[in-house]
C-alpha cells in the first residue's frame, strides 16, 4: 500500500471498496438506515449502483467538489474559540461561540465546577451569558464535549440542544448497555477486565447530565443550521464515534470538526455497537476514512478541532493521518501470532506501557478491535469465532 496519495487517489487506493457511506445527494445508493438516508456498503451485501460507485470512486474528491461564492458575497461569521478545562489526559476541550443571531455554543465541556466556571467567564469576556445562548449543538457525545449542555440548557430555557441520532453518550454511560459487554467478550477481553473498565466509565459518566428524548433535537446529514451572516452545514462524519458531526462554513470553508480532525494526535475510533445492527460492531475505522475524505473534499482553509490549536494546512493533517493509519495496519498485522491472536491479545502488544492506565486499557482495545475489523475486511487477515471469541489470523 503506498503511503502517500494524489488528491483524486485516495478514494481508490485507500477507502475500502465495501465502506463507502455516500448519501443520496451524490450516489444512487438506497441503503436503510434510520432517517432513510445512504449508509455504508456492508461487505458481502449487494447494493445495486454501490457496483458503479466502486467503479468509478477515483472521482470521489471531483463529485464532491461543491460551487464557491465569489468573494464579494462572503461574510465574515464570528467565530470564537473558548479553551475549557477537563480532568482528562487529552488537556482543555475546544467549545466554539457563534456569536451572532442566534447564539450558538458548538460543544460546551464537562459537567465540573471548573468547566462552568470558565465556560461563564470566557462567555462573559465575549459579552455573552448563558441566558442569551439559543443552541446547544454538540459534534459528538463524549463527557468534555457534552457534559455541560443540560445545565447551559436549563439556565437558557429556551435553547434547543441538537446531536446526531447515532450518539448515545448523552443518554447512558459508554459501557452502560449488554450489547457493549457482549462485543467486548467477544473481543476475547476478560469478565473481570471489562467490568472494571465499565466501573471507571460509570464514573467518568458523572462527568454529563443525561438527557431524555425529547431534550435534543436530532441532526442530519446536509442539514443547514442558520445564522445571521449565513449558515453552517451539517457534516456526518463518523468514525471517532457513530454520530459524529463536523460543520462547514461553505463561504470560506471554515470547519468545525470536533475529534474527527486534531492537530496533535490522531482520534480514536471508540468501539461501539453498530446502531443499525447493535449485535455487530460499528466499522470505526473505515468510516473514519471516509469522513476524513469527505472533509478534504470541501479543501479546507481552516479546521477548528475538539482540542488544540487550529489546523490551517488540512492537506498536511491528511497525508500525516494516512501514514499513520498505514504504519499502525502494518503493525497490527505483524503483532498477530502464528496460532492466531484476539484483539486483547494485540491491545497488550500494541500498547505494552499504558495498557492498564485508567482509560488508556479501553482505547487501546478500540484501537486494536478498529485497526483488525479494517484489516479482516481488506481481506488482510481472517478472523473465526471459537467459543464465541473471535480468533484473527494472517
Amino acid at each position: 500500500m503506498p503511503k502517500t496519495f494524489r488528491r483524486d487517489k485516495f478514494a481508490a487506493q485507500f477507502v475500502p471498496r465495501k465502506s463507502f457511506a455516500f448519501y443520496q445527494r451524490y450516489a444512487k445508493t438506497a441503503i436503510s438506515q434510520p432517517d432513510g438516508k445512504a449508509r455504508t456498503c456492508r461487505p458481502g451485501a449487494d447494493y445495486g449502483d454501490c457496483g458503479l460507485l466502486t467503479a468509478n470512486c477515483g472521482m470521489f474528491v471531483h463529485f464532491l467538489v461543491r460551487s464557491y461564492y465569489s468573494s464579494d458575497s462572503i461574510c465574515n461569521m464570528k467565530i470564537v474559540q473558548l479553551s475549557i478545562p477537563t480532568p482528562f489526559y487529552v488537556g482543555d476541550v475546544n467549545v466554539y461561540l457563534i456569536k451572532e443571531d442566534p447564539v450558538t455554543l458548538i460543544d460546551v465541556g464537562p459537567k465540573t465546577p471548573e468547566a462552568a466556571k470558565a465556560l461563564r467567564e470566557k462567555l462573559a469576556e465575549n459579552g455573552v451569558q448563558f441566558a442569551d445562548v439559543r443552541r446547544i449543538v454538540l459534534t459528538h457525545a463524549h463527557e468534555d464535549h457534552c457534559g455541560l449542555a443540560k445545565q447551559v440548557r436549563d439556565e437558557a430555557k429556551n435553547a434547543e440542544i441538537l446531536i446526531h441520532d447515532w450518539e448515545t453518550g448523552h443518554l447512558f454511560g459508554r459501557l452502560a448497555q449488554e450489547q457493549h459487554r457482549k462485543l467486548l467478550l467477544r473481543s476475547g477481553v476478560p469478565p473481570a477486565v471489562f467490568d472494571d473498565m465499565k466501573g471507571l466509565y460509570e464514573e467518568i459518566s458523572l462527568l454529563t447530565d443525561s438527557l431524555d428524548e425529547g431534550d435534543y433535537i436530532s441532526l442530519k446529514d446536509e442539514m443547514e443550521l442558520e445564522f445571521e451572516s449565513g449558515s453552517l452545514r451539517v457534516l456526518h462524519t463518523p468514525g471517532h464515534t457513530p454520530g459524529s458531526c463536523s460543520f462547514a462554513r461553505e463561504a470560506d470553508r471554515t470547519l468545525i470538526c470536533g475529534d474527527c480532525v486534531l492537530k496533535r494526535i490522531t482520534p480514536n475510533p471508540v468501539v461501539s455497537p453498530d446502531p443499525v445492527d447493535p449485535e455487530r460492531r460499528f466499522p470505526s475505522l473505515a468510516e473514519y476514512l471516509v469522513s476524513l475524505a469527505k472533509i478534504r473534499s470541501y479543501k479546507p482553509t481552516l479546521a477548528y478541532g475538539g482540542h488544540g490549536e487550529p489546523v490551517t494546512d488540512f492537506e498536511e493533517i491528511f497525508n500525516r493521518y494516512v501514514r499513520a493509519i498505514d504504519e499502525r495496519q502494518k503493525n497490527v498485522q505483524a503483532l498477530i501470532s502464528a496460532d492466531g491472536s484476539t484483539a486483547f491479545d494485540i491491545a497488550q502488544r500494541l500498547f505494552p506501557r499504558s495498557f492498564d492506565h485508567d482509560v488508556h486499557r479501553f482505547l487501546a482495545i478500540s484501537e486494536a478491535i478498529a485497526h483488525l475489523d479494517y484489516a479482516e475486511s481488506e481481506g488482510k487477515i481472517g478472523v473465526e469465532l471459537s467459543d464465541g471469541i473471535e480468533i484473527y489470523r494472517k
